[in-house]
């Protein structure tokens, strides 16, 4: 026997086939329009007003490289305003022997993108940052300064922490401290003190000549053993011939990796000492935006990235460089200037967001403060970072070192 389609229909009846077209529950229909509420007000959402402060963060004592010296953490705080009564905090930390910035040059540049983004839409992070243009090459700590406030924005509006929000998942991943120049015995007494505290990762400044920089680690791995990692960092202090003869040298006491042998425009220079080198390559000052991590990929010239924040101007185009080199099976850092644990805490987000390619982290910066005015945000136990389950950064500035603070 055969039916036809409309028989079919005729026997059943329409009501028949209500199983499959089965219309949602009361609480699937409540979480419909609560998703539907959230992206209407997440397309509405608008931009205020923006905070700008003098962030000015006294030093234990002067922090040296080989390249200079910084004498106090004088960063620039923002906070953007938004009519959903959200507000997101971002910091900027020029450091002048790297990036070229200063304090005035960053509050300059501050002020200029809060003109570029009021009234607009600040989870289009995107359009804001393409917005900026040239800014985020001339000023990158400025930009970074939004785009952390418009992430943490984000991470407030969904509700989620934002390390979740960007795919990560429970984690904590362990920081180095750095001993920058000082005298071989000064800083072996300080790495001793780091491994005192529960530390066994020590990274140490170097970058002064073959010489002085075998002393120092000879010196360093007598004091804290053979268990503890230790990587250097000459930034950019070595010229080629130095820096090969030195990574030789200094092979025997079990270097991780250096960072920056040579200056950050020699390219063939870097990979020449990759080729010689017994020790692995990290890039640092060699890589700031996307485009830089394309070039040193092609060139071969490093095993590593150290990314930073400061440098890429921001979340958005760090997690952009961590994706290339995933591409390219290169394994990451995420480092620091000397943020607060503002800055600090959003590096360790990007870190938690990618625990597969960024395997290292250098976010000791506060380490160096004689305070800290931070509410909440990453902590750090014997070395491990841990990250706060709030919305967004899950950050805050203490009220009362807020109010003390020079706005513009």
């Amino acid at each position: 026997m055969t039916i036809s389609r409309k028989g079919f229909l005729n026997t059943v009846g329409l009501g028949g086939l209500g199983f499959l077209f089965k219309g949602p529950s009361a609480a699937e229909a409540g979480q419909t329009a609560a998703a539907g509420a959230a992206r209407a007000q997440a397309r509405k959402i608008k931009i205020t007003g923006v905070e700008i402060f003098y962030f000015d963060i006294p030093l234990n004592s002067p922090f040296r490289i080989s390249i200079g010296t910084v004498y106090a953490a004088n960063d620039v705080l923002v906070r953007i305003l938004t009519d959903a009564g959200v507000v997101g905090l971002g910091e900027a930390c020029p450091f002048p022997p790297i990036t070229g910035e200063t304090q005035e040059t960053n509050i300059i540049a501050a002020k200029s993108f809060r003109d570029m983004v009021l009234d607009k839409n600040p989870l289009a992070i995107e359009e804001r940052l393409r917005e900026f243009g040239s800014f985020i090459h001339t000023n990158p700590s400025a930009a970074a300064a939004y785009d952390m406030a418009f992430y943490d924005i984000l991470g407030k509006i969904a509700g989620q922490p934002l390390f979740r929000l960007l795919g990560g998942d429970d984690y904590a991943i362990e920081t180095d401290l750095t001993c920058d120049l000082e005298a071989p015995e000064v800083m072996a007494k300080a790495a001793k003190s780091y491994v005192d505290r529960g530390f066994m990762t020590i990274k140490v400044k170097v970058g002064q000549g073959p010489d002085i920089d075998t002393a120092r680690l000879r010196t360093i791995r007598e004091a804290v053993g053979s268990s503890p990692r230790i990587r250097i960092d000459a930034n950019q202090g070595w010229t080629v011939p130095q820096a090969i003869d030195s990574l030789r040298r200094l092979e025997k006491y079990d270097i991780e990796f250096c960072e920056q042998p040579v200056t950050a425009d020699d390219v063939a220079g870097l990979r020449a000492v990759r080729t010689a080198s017994p020790i692995p390559i990290m890039a640092d000052e060699a890589l700031f935006l996307p485009p830089d991590a394309i070039k040193l990929i092609k060139a071969e010239c490093c095993d590593y990235f150290n990314i930073k924040v400061m440098k890429a101007g921001g979340i958005h185009n760090s997690m952009k460089i961590a994706h290339i080199a995933q591409a390219a099976d290169i394994r990451c850092m995420v480092g620091c200037m000397l943020e607060t644990r503002l800055g600090l805490t959003a590096a360790a987000h990007i870190a938690a967001a990618l625990p597969q390619t960024i395997v290292f982290a250098d976010l000791d910066g506060m380490n160096s403060h004689t305070i800290d005015p931070i509410v909440d945000g990453m902590s750090v136990k014997a070395g491990r970072i841990t990250l706060p389950e709030l919305p967004g950064l899950g950050v805050d500035v203490d009220p009362a070192f807020l109010k003390k603070l020079k706005k513009i």
